[in-house]
């Protein structure tokens, strides 16, 4: 006899209903194609800025006359007519205001003289189109009311300049292309069995609007957080599944909400097991799949389990540190084992510095092959994340900020 596949996913509306009202589950499945899937070949635009008096990295690059300068990220900011009201939805009353958008990976491509004379120049700039840039859905593809743009580097690094203008900008472009959802092997729950009632009798879309996280069904029973993944999206179709006698297939018209990585897959199936045995497992991932190591450590991560006691000792084993994510997964199995969580990011850092996440402040962190986070976590910028690097010295203040006594060994 063929053992039934296991229920791997779990669909939960947390949306729908009353304030109050407990969450209803959508449907069981054995897969949800689309939820692990690597975003499109990433996508560069040529843009000129119009008009341009550069200033600052802007200015240097433009007299070294340097082919392809790279500029790293840009912030543009409108400037509004200070004889005018600000348009609808800015609340600055200032010539610059807070209507910013964010010019990522910019490469400086040439300059030539403008045909606003005054010794102004149109620069030409390659940058890439972000996946969920916000012109793709959010904001209108049209100029804004502004008299010009000013231009600075990230975390105000420095003063770019300004420009009258910038075309090629503010126009409709497609979003990300991800694939539909489906729910492979799927035992619907009575709200999908109302979708797809609607679906066989021709209701609208409305009555076929599914919308659900999704949660990871371990195996042992246990239901864990796909770290805000989810389905937005209208039941198109569904057919008997080759899965297992009495699921189906639903087919929907929209993908998850931000899918993982596709080799982020065998991270999970690892932690569907129990989990790694044993520490560094993640030392063979490049950052991005680290930070989904992390990441899963998080969503697995037992909540509500005591601290030690303050003034522990903990190892660090820092031989492969080579990035900021690889703190995070080398940290958090200091803390707590192999495949342990204690931070993912700077702001998550913080909390659990602050307790309740496996360890107590004060404590000591006795950080081996320290030399290696000393070659690699240096100033510079985060090309992965696109802001300022993190340096080693930067977390080793933070550490020491909050009680943590640091032996770089």
């Amino acid at each position: 006899m063929i053992e039934p596949m296991p229920m791997r996913w779990q669909l939960l509306d947390e949306y729908s209903g009353n304030a109050g009202d407990p969450d209803r589950i959508v449907a069981h499945c054995v897969d949800v194609q689309g939820l692990f899937a690597d975003p499109p070949s990433r996508r560069y635009e040529r843009y000129t800025l119009h008009g341009c008096r550069p200033t600052g990295r802007l200015a240097a690059a433009i007299d070294r006359n340097d082919h392809r300068y790279w500029l790293g990220n840009v912030m543009l900011d409108s400037k509004h007519d200070p004889d005018r009201p600000p348009p609808p939805g800015c609340d600055c009353a200032t010539t610059r205001c807070n209507c910013t958008e964010d010019l990522v990976d910019v490469t400086v491509l040439g300059c030539r003289p403008s045909a606003h004379g005054d010794g102004l120049v149109d620069i030409d700039l390659e940058v890439w189109v972000r996946p969920d840039s916000r012109y793709t859905d959010r904001t209108p593809a049209r100029r804004p009311d502004a008299i010009g743009f000013h231009l600075t580097g990230p975390d105000d690094d420095g003063e770019l300049g300004e420009c009258l203008d910038i075309s090629n900008l503010f126009v409709e472009r497609p979003g990300a292309s991800y694939p539909p959802a489906i729910l492979v092997g799927c035992r619907p729950e009575p709200p999908l069995h109302d979708a797809l009632a609607a679906l066989a009798g021709g209701g609208s879309a409305r009555r076929r609007l599914v919308t659900a996280s999704l949660l990871a069904v371990e195996a042992d029973g246990t239901v864990v957080s796909a770290l805000s993944r989810s389905i937005c999206a209208t039941v198109t179709g569904v057919q008997p599944s080759s899965i297992g006698s009495g699921l189906v297939d639903v087919m929907f018209d929209g993908p998850v909400g931000e899918p993982l990585p596709a080799r982020a897959r065998e991270i999970w199936d690892l932690w569907y097991t129990g989990g790694p045995a044993e520490r560094n497992a993640w030392a063979g991932y490049d950052a991005a799949l680290r930070h989904e190591w992390a990441g899963a450590a998080l969503a697995h991560h037992r909540h509500g389990a005591s601290d030690l006691d303050a003034r522990q000792v903990y190892h660090l084993d820092g031989r492969f540190v080579t990035d900021l994510d690889g703190f995070y997964c080398a940290i958090g199995e200091a803390v707590n084992g192999p495949g342990g969580y204690f931070g993912w990011n700077l702001s998550a850092l913080h909390d659990c510095l602050n307790g309740g996440w496996g360890a107590r402040t004060p404590f000591t962190l006795v950080w081996h092959d320290a030399q290696v986070a000393e070659q690699h976590l240096v100033p510079g910028h985060d090309r992965r994340r696109w802001a300022t690097a993190t340096t080693m010295a930067y977390l080793l203040g933070m550490l020491t900020e909050y009680g943590v006594e640091v032996e770089l060994r």
